[in-house]
């Protein structure tokens, strides 16, 4: 099989021939240190952000060239839209947020254009842009047809929240102003919808939903606020993926228990990650693994940073083992592969899960 056909078999709840591997996010840093086992032809050390054109290439042809020698099964794109630098770690991006790059390249926003109910009407809307998928072009001219293609797009709490600058700030509003969560709801929504149909459109096979849900104790907001505020956008941007031949993922960290009932219901292909802190994945499995996909779970918090190799492949081990029987499991660490994992043991957990992941698999 190819790893597209493995990716979309795990997502089809089916035994493909092996347990796919995959990982939903690279930081720059962790690129350029797994890249130094395949290649010597490596870009600086630095964000993204701050590469030349030149370098964001080699970048990209360095997360290929390991991407192939592993023979990974799935690749990750995201969109990089075109911003406006405000300082060293400040830019500003097509909606007029204000991002903070943090220490670990990730894009946070710290400020939004929108600061309550009076502003959505003079809101500029964005509409998704054709050279904010560059990453996904490359993707699929350089890696060809047999990988699948996967898109991440943040969901419509995060895009409602950031278009705030605060998480907190959407919070309130759950209390003091549901009208107005349901407004940007319907406009981050709306957003996704296009961003859908362009990644579709692209060569994309999979789409996975960013954004976090809960934390390590429970979920942001309760299960009623879930289903009044988020749930009926889920189900619709769940509908336009499947409408444009996608499977679409789930990503949240976090115990998602209360409302994992609720992300089967909404239609969702497959769930991400397992976090193992506070999920059992076995216990997940036996719950839902007859709706849902599972992919994730290899702690990135402790065992891929400081663990031995050996404690990653027994990792692996019982992972497939509690996960993987009768197929829809998809291998990958707990969140990313952030610049803290040591590349050796993202090493091992690929080679383990070539070595205990062949089907039917042995319990």
């Amino acid at each position: 099989m190819t790893g597209k056909e493995r990716m979309l078999a795990a997502l089809e709840r089916r035994e493909p021939d092996r347990v796919p591997v995959w990982e939903m996010a690279f930081n720059e840093a962790s690129i350029i240190k797994i890249g130094r086992f395949f290649t010597d032809d490596l870009p600086p050390l630095k964000f993204a952000s701050q590469m030349t054109m030149d370098e964001k290439i080699k970048l990209l042809n360095t997360l290929f060239t390991f991407a192939r020698a592993l023979e990974l099964d799935g690749l990750t794109s995201i969109t990089l839209p075109v911003m406006e630098k405000i300082d060293d770690v400040h830019y500003r991006d097509g909606w007029g947020r204000v991002l903070y790059i943090a220490g670990e390249g990730e894009a946070t926003s710290v400020g939004g254009p929108v600061t309550g109910p009076e502003d959505l009407k003079n809101l500029k809307i964005y509409h998704p842009q054709d050279m904010d998928f560059l990453m996904l072009m490359a993707a699929t001219g350089g890696m060809g047809k047999d990988i699948a293609q996967v898109f991440v797009q943040p969901g419509p709490f995060r895009e409602s929240w950031s278009l705030l600058g605060s998480m907190e700030k959407l919070l309130y509003y759950y209390i003091k102003n549901p009208p107005f969560v349901r407004d940007l709801a319907r406009i981050a929504t709306d957003y996704i919808l296009e961003v859908i149909d362009k990644a579709a459109a692209l060569g994309a096979d999979i789409f996975a939903l960013d954004g976090d849900l809960a934390f390590n104790q429970t979920t942001l907001m309760s299960p009623a606020q879930y289903r009044q505020f988020v749930f009926p956008y889920h189900q619709e941007i769940v509908a336009r993926a499947h409408e444009r031949g996608l499977k679409i993922v789930k990503h949240s960290d976090g115990n998602m228990g209360p409302i994992m009932e609720d992300i089967a219901a909404a239609g969702f292909d497959g769930f991400h990650p397992n976090q193992p802190q506070c999920m059992d994945i076995g216990e997940v499995k036996a719950r839902f693994g007859d709706r849902l996909c599972l992919l994730g779970n290899i702690d990135c918090t402790y065992l891929l940073p400081f663990g031995t190799e050996a404690e990653v492949e027994r990792s692996v081990m019982d992972t497939i083992a509690k996960a993987a029987p009768g197929g829809g499991y998809i291998l990958s660490s707990s969140n990313s592969i952030h610049p803290g994992c040591k590349p050796e043991n993202y090493l091992a957990m690929v080679k383990a899960a070539r070595k205990y992941g062949a089907y039917p698999i042995a319990v």
